[in-house]
């Protein structure tokens, strides 16, 4: 008997785990990508006409390799650990090949409208509508999969900024960036520290005149290269870590992670010191802004007042000559090819678990990606995916919509409590807690207890090392047989690409393992945590 049809929108990281995870399920997924080739946003396009948002030439990925693979398919040992868009794009090629996932793919192909079927309370099946070759055709499948990404819109709130209609230079939103050569000897203000913001405003301090990076309210920087020179999440995102983050309280995480960026460089001094505490709100990479402020290619200012004919304005009443404005602002996210959307998702798109509508009869339609892991998105896709193909074939349930939406609420109240009132946080999730938390629901989370008993090696390395996403194939649906390998050898790979110079004299000094090490900190912070709340 054929496996149910299902369609999956986009082709980016998130539709190319999708179809692979149909295929693991055996049902038969068709994808429909508007553009002519796979990747989405990873894929660097010089032509900005068509309106799809794409990276910018330099753009490099601010996860590690061996936290953002796929969970089955490491990426080559030489690669990297921070990778360009293209070798992003060289590992999704061979993704591709390696699944034989080309020919599930329909290119030039715009899913103009999804809607339920008139038995859909019977049936769950979806009616898609589909423009190709200049003319539409229609579909009937069994469940949807939307990996549309949260990067489709740019955002430009042009009505935050008086006199914007007058200013004479030239204004764009920082998708329709790609490189810096048009730009040499100009004055420019970035307006925006996110990633892509503060990624812009060093690159065009190579060649412009005078850069400018206005801020609203500042922000924490962190960069890739971490303690002894290991990549950030790697050190940071372990289930030790995540432990120990459930017991401490908050204050104390905050004055740790402040006093250790501030160590970096004080951001007081920088004129980047935020207005929140380092967990309330999205922390921004950048390996070099501190390196470009200090030498005056980069000059910190607050939010812009207004603009001028030729200039800009600012809150603290001080005034520069501009040429041209990027507006970093980030994007929004919608599903135009939904229709009668108010009957699938409400008003504040809520979805169990950033993945399913609660009030739907049948649970045949799933958003990937449409959420902000604190760590890679691809991983984090490619699990929600796992879950979301064996709901529609039945094999797992989801709870009633009363506790559906329970769930939806207590998050909701989470996020209040403890994230700063932005859109940029509003679907935040900690990637080892929401990655765990998918797992469950499919019973691919690794048993800690069972494997420090019968594979204490295999134990200590998932719980002491990375949490990377290979952990989620050592057991249940989906389990492969080398993950175990993988875990063993990822810290090989992290290290091969370092090593491009032989050293023939002495060698370092032994070190303390690494679990022993957290151990003792761990330790430490306890007695120093007793020491505080008793005094």
């Amino acid at each position: 008997m054929p496996g149910k049809r299902i369609a999956v929108i986009g082709a980016g990281v998130s539709g190319l785990g999708a179809i692979k995870s149909c295929l693991e399920e055996g049902l038969q997924p068709t994808c429909f990508e508007e553009s002519g080739d796979i990747g989405g946003l990873w894929r660097y396009e010089e032509d900005t006409k068509g309106g799809r948002p794409s990276t910018y030439e330099s753009a490099t990925c601010n996860t590690s390799k061996e936290m953002t693979t796929y969970s089955d398919y490491p990426f080559p040992d030489h690669f990297p650990n921070y990778l360009h868009n293209s070798r992003i794009m060289e590992y999704l090629r061979m993704y591709v090949r390696h699944f034989h996932l080309r020919q599930h793919i329909r290119f030039l192909s715009k899913v103009c409208s999804v809607r339920k079927c008139s038995d859909f309370s019977c049936t769950g099946q979806w009616h898609v509508v589909v423009e190709a070759g200049g003319r539409q055709e229609p579909y009937v499948f069994d469940g949807v999969l939307v990996c549309t990404g949260l990067y489709s819109e740019p955002f430009l709130p042009l009505q935050d900024f008086p006199g914007i209609q007058r200013f004479k230079g030239q204004y764009i939103h920082s998708w329709e960036y790609k490189n810096a050569e048009k730009f040499r000897r100009k004055k420019i203000i970035v307006v925006g520290i996110g990633n892509s913001g503060a990624d812009l405003a060093v690159e065009l301090s190579h060649v412009a005149a005078q850069v400018f990076l206005s801020t609203r309210r500042g922000a924490w920087i962190w960069n890739r290269v971490w303690d002894n020179g290991m990549p950030m999440d790697t050190v940071l995102f372990t289930r030790f870590n995540s432990v120990l983050n459930k017991f401490y309280p908050t204050f104390l995480i905050n004055r740790w992670a402040e006093n250790k960026l501030n160590t970096r460089f004080n951001h007081s001094i920088y004129g980047l010191l935020p207005q929140h505490r380092f967990l309330s709100h999205q922390a921004t990479f950048s390996d070099d802004l501190p390196n470009h402020i200090i030498s005056g290619k980069v000059l910190i200012k607050p939010n812009v007042r207004e603009f001028t004919e030729t200039s800009a304005i600012f809150e603290d009443g001080t005034e520069e000559d501009i040429d041209l404005i990027i507006f970093a602002t980030g994007y929004t996210f919608s599903f135009p090819f939904l229709e009668n959307i108010s009957r699938v998702l409400d008003s504040q798109l809520s979805m169990f678990k950033f993945v399913f509508p609660p009030q739907l009869e049948k649970p045949t339609l799933a958003f990937i990606g449409i959420l902000q892991p604190v760590g890679a998105t691809m991983p984090t896709s490619e699990l929600q995916s796992r879950w979301a193909v064996r709901v529609f074939k039945g094999l797992n349930k989801l709870p009633s919509v009363s506790d559906m939406m329970a769930d939806i609420r207590k998050k909701r109240k989470t996020i209040e409590k403890e994230l700063l009132n932005s859109p940029r946080v509003t679907r935040r999730v900690q990637y080892v807690d929401y990655m765990d938390e998918i797992a469950s629901e499919i019973g691919v989370k690794p048993n800690l207890f069972s494997l420090f008993l019968w594979d204490p090696k295999l134990a200590m390395e998932i719980f002491f090392g990375p949490c990377t996403p290979y952990q989620y194939r050592l057991q249940g649906p989906g389990k492969w047989a080398r993950a175990r390998e993988a875990i063993l050898t990822q810290r090989e790979r992290i290290i091969k690409p370092l090593r491009t110079r032989t050293l023939t004299g002495r060698q370092p000094p032994y070190s303390v393992p690494f679990w022993l090490k957290s151990v003792c900190a761990a330790l430490l912070l306890f007695a120093l945590t007793l020491v505080i709340i008793k005094g």
